[in-house]
């Protein structure tokens, strides 16, 4: 819906625009304080020309040069932020940042607490009983029942809004996270690294394949941008941008092509801060698990309305004929319409707990304290379902290059000339170039400096830097090492069009116009696809030579060797272009001489080894799929430990022509994916999903990944080498790009469920011992042995606190040593059900007891040996809960105090109850129908409560 309110937006706009062009540009007349400020343009005008493409408007203020120099800036050297212009562009052009939505304050949340229905009966019976009591008994002995119920609800809205208000907190930090975006712009004469935010109206941006516009402005110079609106227009073909359509939009995106443009139009006046404006900003959908416990919340929820029907017409038909075998049936007291109310009370209570608001109230805080803590781990959550999903991962296809590797590249081995040298120290690299001819020495350097999406800038400090991709980065630092200047080569030739790399071509081209005239193309890419376009080569000598046999089987050779050793393989080569070049064809991928091939070192990370053991070890198969050579792979994968005797290695075009019944023996054995296209990876991850009911997991950081990380269970991407359309696509950012970051997230993900798990088994076992307790004991004595404010004190003890404690319980490594939970295996296990019903059993067999034969076994006796009774029975039935709570940390290991002090969350949760248990028990005899205990009944009440855990060792020794 928002995608079409979008589209709709966009259209009208558009067609209002159109019918203004209409209209001839007048004389457009400067607001005063715009000049005074030292411009030549509003913002409004800016607006107009960018947002309507209004080609009339931007030739009238004469082009792209013309409003630069409006806007007092420069297309070479950008903005200079070191005079005095700053704050005041800033104050007539706007800031790059969108209006957020206030940021709810905590009594909202209080409000939505209050909201709850069965909490706004209570308050109506909380309400009636004081005035019955007050009427009765008098002030303030009749208003203790209907205090301490109101005191009660007003505890269980508190917690609940501080929770759910500290949650909001925490998802606004993270939101402020995830919109964090970093571009390259140049300004003050330099080209640098800066945040969106910090952009201004005159700022030069670069843009390239994957990069979100930051912002609305006019192109100022490039090749083959090609830009995607769909997220603005729903349009899918994507636009060309060029001098004659320099019209570019805030939150659309590069497909291909690289170039600069001028910001025009920043923040709220952007046409997508304008339509955001408009739309409210939707939350995160439920997850699958969050539904599938709102279900089962609504199951119970009902069994409970039933019990809680049956108790109120027990207990009524009770108090009916004990009236009736008084003969005072038709003579009713206040004290009468008291105890129908308690009864009306107890059965609203009895609702109260039964429904267990609390299952989704633990997966939100389980999600919400497993993002926060991934987040120092390095891992930005995008979308809360991929928490719970990544548990139950079973495939992880992950890429090479900057996961499993270091991405910090350099090349350490040459084969120029056809003659093959080591090049990692500038000593080697100096003596290669003292070796080469002159003539193979300028083809090399005006390749590497000029076939490239990087830059060599000056910084601040005055010194080198060298940007772009770490291939590009490589290259260019070998160029240098080899004593050459990048712009002085840049400047010796013009660029006369550029197709930059992709996953598809894996090449990158050129054409150069000479400066003694003429056209050459270089181009460079996958060794052994340029390799494939060369009918020459320059041979030892200088001389440009026929590609013979014997030269291909040396470079083949040499390619092959350098890939063994796990170096990536570049091959560069060029071709005169004797017969002329137009601008509008593609770049010859034919004919071609080549110059050399190079071998670039990129490290395997630290703890990656150990890491895919672990996954290993824990159920998951790791794939890796690269665009490499398929030596290079598999020299990366073995030393990863991805590849092991009985996996195979494979190459995308051999993948690509199986048949399905081919396919269907394969891809459980492909441990490796070589020069895959985005197609491979997408086809691969489809299989593993349908085919074999996989829960695959997907690692990208180019724009052509968007199409698998979609189609993965979990999507991950790179948050530093990834492109903003990688970005979008996934449900985590993986902040440091490390793969051992993804084990760390399926770590967390498996103790999200596990977590949520232990709080489910603890919160049925109260569910169906209070249910059972309080149904049993109406019908049986025409009583509750609980009244509504210790009903009210337990809920919240297995609700809000029950799922604080347990569903905020730290990974420990031992989660990564089973098996991952199947994708259609139930939520409560075999061994949860055996837990929850050899507990219910004990606790409600030790209430019974306690009900039935209580009075003797303590010997009570006078007036107050029914309240003191009641109040064994509920300290006892609280200490159950508590050592329950302990023993539902682990639901299968027999130590559950391992790391338990670690838990701090856990721990105070767990003080606090029994705190709040002592101040309710001596403390608050009128409100909560208690009477204070002697030290010999508050250690056997405790003590009862304390056996509950060695019947759960018992209980887990029992195979299920």
């Amino acid at each position: 819906m928002t995608k079409e309110k979008l589209r709709i937006a966009v259209l009208v706009s558009k067609a209002a625009f159109q019918f203004i062009q209409g209209v001839q540009p007048s004389d457009y007349v400067v607001p005063q304080e715009v000049t005074d400020a030292g411009f030549q343009i509003c913002a409004d005008e800016l607006g107009s020309i960018v947002e309507g493409h209004d080609v009339k408007k931007l030739t009238f203020h004469g082009g792209v040069a013309g409003i630069a120099e409006k806007l007092s800036t420069s297309v070479k050297d950008g903005l200079n932020t070191e005079s005095d212009l700053q704050t005041r562009r800033q104050e007539i052009y706007g800031i790059n940042k969108f209006t957020e939505s206030e940021q709810r304050g905590f009594w909202i949340f209080v409000w939505e607490a209050l909201q709850d229905m069965t909490l706004m009966i209570l308050g109506v019976c909380a309400f009636v009983s004081l005035i019955v009591g007050i009427a009765t008994e008098g002030w303030p002995i009749g208003a203790h029942d209907g205090l301490g119920i109101v005191a009660s609800i007003l505890l269980v809205v508190l917690v609940t809004a501080t929770s759910d208000y500290r949650q909001s907190l925490q998802f606004k930090d993270l939101d402020k996270e995830k919109k964090k975006i970093v571009i390259q712009v140049t300004r003050n004469g330099y080209r640098q690294k800066m945040s969106i935010y910090d952009l201004l109206p005159g700022d030069i941006v670069h843009l390239s394949i994957g990069d979100q516009v930051p912002a609305d402005g006019l192109f100022v110079s490039g090749f083959s941008v090609l830009i995607d609106e769909s997220s603005l227009t729903g349009e899918s073909e994507p636009i060309m941008v060029t001098a004659e359509n320099p019209f570019l939009l805030s939150g659309t995106k590069v497909q291909d092509g690289s170039g600069k443009m001028m910001v025009t139009t920043v923040g709220m006046r952007t046409q997508w801060g304008k339509l955001m404006a408009t739309l409210s900003e939707g939350g995160d959908d439920e997850t699958p698990l969050q539904v599938k416990l709102n279900g089962v919340a609504t199951i119970i929820g009902k069994i409970g309305l039933f019990f809680a029907v049956v108790t109120f017409a027990v207990m009524m038909q009770g108090l009916f004929s004990h009236k009736l075998s008084e003969g005072t049936h038709w003579s009713w007291t206040g004290d009468d319409a008291r105890q129908m109310l308690e009864f009306f009370a107890v059965a609203v209570t009895i609702v109260v707990v039964a429904v267990p608001e609390g299952l989704p109230l633990a997966v939100t805080l389980s999600l919400a304290f497993a993002m926060k803590k991934m987040m120092n781990d390095k891992a930005l959550v995008r979308h809360l379902a991929a928490c719970e999903t990544m548990g139950s991962a079973t495939n992880i296809c992950s890429d090479k290059t900057g996961t499993l590797t270091t991405n910090r590249m350099t090349v350490v081995k040459s084969c120029i000339c056809m003659n093959v040298k080591e090049v990692s120290k500038p000593s080697e690299a100096s003596s290669l170039f003292s070796d080469l001819p002159e003539s193979a020495k300028k083809l090399l350097l005006q390749s590497i400096f000029n076939n490239t999406g990087g830059d060599v800038v000056v910084n601040k400090e005055g010194k080198h830097e060298i940007l772009g991709t770490p291939t590009d980065t490589a290259l260019l630092e070998f160029g240098l090492s080899l004593g050459g200047n990048f712009q002085t080569e840049r400047q010796a030739s013009k660029l006369v069009k550029v197709e930059p790399f992709n996953s598809t071509k894996k090449r990158m081209g050129v054409i150069l116009e000479l400066p003694e005239g003429g056209l050459r193309a270089h181009t460079k890419g996958a060794s052994e696809i340029v390799l494939a376009s060369c009918e020459k080569v320059i041979n030892t000598n200088g001389e440009i030579v026929p590609l013979d046999e014997a030269s291909i089987n040396h470079l083949e050779v040499t390619i092959k060797q350098f890939a063994c050793e796990a170096l990536r393989t570049l091959c560069l080569a060029y071709v005169e272009l004797e017969n002329g070049f137009s601008p509008q064809n593609p770049i010859p991928v034919s004919g071609y001489t080549c110059i050399g091939i190079v071998g670039i070192k990129d490290p395997v990370r630290p703890g990656v080894k150990e890491s895919v053991a672990i996954c290993r070890s824990a159920g998951i198969t790791v794939r890796m799929v690269t665009g490499d050579n398929i030596n290079t792979a598999k020299a990366i994968a073995r030393e990863c430990g991805i590849l092991t005797d009985d996996g195979i290695a494979i190459e995308g075009p051999e993948f690509r022509e199986k048949n399905q019944e081919e396919l269907l023996s394969l891809i459980p054995k492909i441990q490796v994916m070589a020069r895959s296209s985005p197609l491979d990876k997408h086809t691969l991850v489809k299989h593993l999903r349908t085919t074999f009911d996989e829960v695959v997991a997907v690692t990208g950081d180019g724009t052509n990944d968007a199409p698998a990380l979609h189609e993965a269970d979990i999507g991950l991407a790179m948050g530093i080498a990834g492109t903003e359309v990688a970005k979008e696509s996934a449900d985590v950012l993986i902040l440091d790009d490390n793969f051992s970051t993804i084990v760390t997230v399926a770590k967390w993900g498996r103790s999200v469920y596990i977590n949520i798990q232990k709080f489910v088994q603890f919160q049925l076992t109260v569910n169906i011992v209070a249910l059972i307790v309080n149904f049993s004991s109406a019908c049986l004595t025409g009583s509750a042995p609980l009244t509504a404010v210790q009903l009210l004190w337990v809920n919240m003890i297995m609700d809000t606190l029950g799922a604080l404690a347990l569903a905020t319980e730290p990974p420990n490594d031992d989660l990564m040593k089973r098996p991952p939970v199947g994708k259609r295996q139930n939520f409560i296990t075999n061994v949860m059900w055996r837990n929850i019903l050899g507990q219910s059993l004990y606790q409600f067999t030790v209430i019974w007891l306690l009900q039935a034969k209580g009075t003797a076994m303590f010997g009570l006796d006078g007036p107050d040996a029914h309240v003191i009774l009641n109040t064994l029975i509920f300290n006892t039935f609280v200490f159950c809960q508590v050592f329950n709570e302990i023993s539902s940390r682990e639901m299968e290991e027999i130590n559950v105090f391992k790391g338990i002090l670690d838990n701090y969350v856990f721990v105070g949760v767990l003080s606090s109850t029994v705190l709040f248990q002592i101040i309710i028990v001596e403390f608050l005899g009128k409100f909560a129908s208690t009477a204070p205990l002697t030290l010999a009944q508050w250690f056997i009440t405790v003590f009862v409560g304390f056996l509950g855990m060695p019947i759960a060792v018992g209980l887990k020794k029992i195979p299920v």
